[in-house]
């Protein structure tokens, strides 16, 4: 029998108590139909599942038991950022929920100058929260005990500067000299993918990720759809130097 993981946003200890978020509640309640003495499994990013039973419901409120805690050790060893041109409304969606599937570590959005989508004050700031929620969701359903950063929407100059310098910095290029056949292991066990918006990157975008580090990458002849080549170059890394294969 499947046991329902929840992400819950606070400390977890073994023999204490908590009040569980009013969505996780409902989810678990009315979308799940438990009841007191089921069990279900908490997370809060630290890399450990906690084994808990609902001891109390409310009408909107159910509290839980934690009774063991497990250290989950699934995370891959090849830490993979990915710098994503900001995709319209679903392709985020599944961009980010996939990369999490695949064991990305961390998601850089970025505006570029062919975004279609301009993100700026209350509506950046709700974007981030979704995009959030997505990712918790994707490591609920995949077992990730550990919730990879996202960081709030930025041009794709200060993004790149605040990268710190460790690792290899690619971007896909069907054109490029060398393919994943010809990288070597990545410095620090850590890469950074950059992929352009709906429009592409511009020669200036370029311009800028060149001068940034960033080389070229050829995955196939063929050109990929944003919401395809960040997912198809992060398979490709985990085959090649972390944990799928």
């Amino acid at each position: 029998m499947r046991v329902t993981r929840v992400h819950v946003d606070w400390p977890l200890a073994v023999g204490g108590g908590i009040v569980l978020p009013e969505d996780a509640a409902a989810h678990l309640l009315r979308v799940l139909r438990l009841g007191v003495g089921d069990a279900c499994v908490l997370f809060n990013g630290d890399g450990h599942d906690y084994d808990a039973r609902i001891t109390a419901t409310g009408k909107r409120s159910a509290e839980a038991e934690i009774v063991a805690a497990r250290e989950i050790r699934n995370e891959s060893p090849l830490r993979i950022e990915l710098l994503q041109g900001v995709a319209r409304g679903e392709k985020m969606d599944w961009i980010l929920q996939k990369a999490t599937e695949l064991g990305a570590s961390a998601f850089v959005p970025v505006d570029s100058e062919r975004s279609e989508v301009k993100l700026a004050g209350d509506r950046a700031e709700k974007r981030l929260a979704h995009w959030r929620r997505v990712v918790v969701a994707a490591c609920e359903q995949s077992g990730r005990a550990r919730v990879p950063a996202i960081e709030a929407p930025a041009p794709l100059a200060d993004a790149v500067a605040r990268l710190d310098g460790h690792g290899c910095r690619l971007i896909l290029d069907p054109l490029a000299e060398g393919g994943i056949e010809a990288l070597g292991p990545p410095p620090g066990g850590r890469c950074v993918v950059a992929i352009g918006p709906e429009g592409g990157w511009s020669p200036r975008d370029r311009a800028v990720l060149a001068g940034a580090g960033f080389r070229g990458m050829r995955l196939g002849p063929r050109i990929l759809r944003t919401e395809t080549a960040g997912i198809a170059a992060i398979a490709a890394l985990q085959v090649r130097f972390g944990d799928l294969g």
